[in-house]
């Protein structure tokens, strides 16, 4: 009896042109340069995602790179300075930039050496698909990890209560869009959902086309507010375009006769990873497996951040604090703009911040690292710059909108008497939504 079980079909192969000699260049400096910047910075990280409080360190702070764009920096650039490299939270750092000279220099060699020995190859196309599906998950662990630092509102986070109180003109063109953006948290979980649907569409494979669409527009986006409000973002933003648009390259064509030709866009020649229909179905399970495991972890990791920074415990005495009358060795100090040692106002902020902020009746801020032990009723102060230097206080609270303050610092006796402010007159907190508005208000 014959078995009626179907023997596995082997996947239809698409026909695949002749590669021509720039097409072949072009892939092989592409693939040296995107597989170096992924493997060596933050890209590779994006896939192993983790919650904040572990940290691992890009490949480019270590053995070999490391020297290597120091040498060239010393050596091509002339830099005398001592390189920043690692927590300075910017991406466009001096190493930044002679990294990026290093990978140019280095993929434009390895491509002309690899096109001279190679020159009789016709394709990469096996090659070429594998590593597509390496720039497919490395630009979605990126759209995944920035969406989900702003859908759980981490990264531009509401203004603090010292942003409040800092003059519009000393903010920097970051701090403004920082600002901004924190002031309007339905955006920036807008922004978010927009960076994550580029993500998830890149990880089923039927939808890479629409997600890279979706990310070139997400990543332009981002690369001019970087530009235009100098954020120190600009170098790997534009990386992110780059990265886009060399998944998009193959449709380049198809999009064309869709959206400016008014033809049909034919089917996609992409080749299946695999032969067979069933390996290829499993591949795109483990492609899926793997994506919801993206998203789990940059969940897990955002609701971690969360409970660390955006949803920490209220801080006992939060709120900004304005003061009343303040002595210092038993002597009364009037509010004169030229005491730099009589304080106007004293800012704990509303979460438990180990920072209180001291505002000087020239508005200038002085930021002391503290501790407050709401049992004892104690605050304690230190200097990060000066490890000897300490103050100590400790407080009343006759009522919810009332604090006093007595102790030392700078070997002097302090009394202050301070009122609570009320931050519902900020409009920035009180405003609000509205869907009439008769006259605009833009105040």
């Amino acid at each position: 009896m014959a078995s009626s079980a179907q023997p596995d079909q082997l996947q239809p192969s698409p026909q695949i042109p002749h590669w021509n000699l720039a097409t072949r260049v072009a892939f092989r400096f592409c693939f040296v340069y995107f597989g170096l910047y992924c493997l060596i910075t933050q890209v590779l990280t994006g896939l192993m995602p983790t919650p904040p409080s572990i940290s691992i360190p890009s490949l480019d702070t270590l053995w070999p790179m490391r020297p290597i764009i120091f040498w060239t920096a010393a050596h091509i650039f002339r830099v005398t300075h001592a390189l920043v490299y690692l927590g300075s939270g910017s991406g466009d750092k001096t190493f930044d930039w002679v990294e990026a000279f290093c990978l140019l220099v280095f993929a434009a060699l390895a491509a002309g050496i690899w096109s001279a020995l190679d020159r009789r190859r016709e394709n990469y196309v096996t090659l070429y698909k594998w590593f597509r599906l390496f720039i497919r998950f490395a630009v979605a662990g990126q759209m995944l990890a920035y969406g989900f630092a702003k859908i759980i509102p981490l990264q531009m986070p509401f203004p603090f209560l010292s942003t409040l109180l800092e003059p519009f003109g000393h903010l920097s063109p970051m701090g403004v869009l920082w600002t901004s953006i924190g002031a309007a948290p339905a955006y920036e979980i807008f922004a978010g959902s927009a960076e994550a649907l580029g993500g998830i569409l890149l990880i089923v494979p039927y939808t890479t086309t629409l997600g890279a669409l979706v990310c070139l527009a997400d990543m332009t986006n981002v690369f001019m507010l970087n530009m235009a409000y100098d954020v120190p973002v600009k170098l790997f933003s534009f990386h992110m375009i780059l990265l886009s648009l060399f998944l998009l390259a193959p449709d380049l064509s198809r999009l064309a006769n869709f959206f400016f030709r008014n033809r049909s866009a034919s089917p996609s020649a992409q080749p299946p990873l695999f032969r067979t229909r069933r390996a290829n179905r499993i591949a795109i399970a483990v492609q899926i497996v793997f994506g919801l495991f993206l998203l789990g972890m940059n969940t897990y990791a955002g609701w971690d951040g969360w409970k660390l920074y955006g949803g920490a415990p209220q801080s006992p005495l939060g709120g900004i604090w304005d003061v009343g009358q303040m002595s210092i060795d038993g002597q009364v100090r009037s509010p004169l703009l030229n005491d730099y040692d009589r304080w106007r106002r004293v800012i704990f902020e509303s979460y438990d911040s180990p920072f209180v902020i001291f505002q000087h009746m020239d508005d200038s801020f002085a930021s002391y690292a503290t501790s407050i032990n709401a049992h004892d009723k104690t605050i304690a102060l230190t200097k990060s710059s000066d490890k000897k230097w300490k103050a100590l206080f400790t407080y009343q609270r006759p009522t919810q909108n009332q604090l006093i303050l007595d102790g030392q610092m700078d070997n002097h006796k302090i009394h202050i008497q301070l009122q609570l402010f009320d931050t519902e007159k900020f409009l920035l907190v009180s405003r609000g939504f509205h869907w009439i508005q008769e006259y605009p208000y833009n105040r």
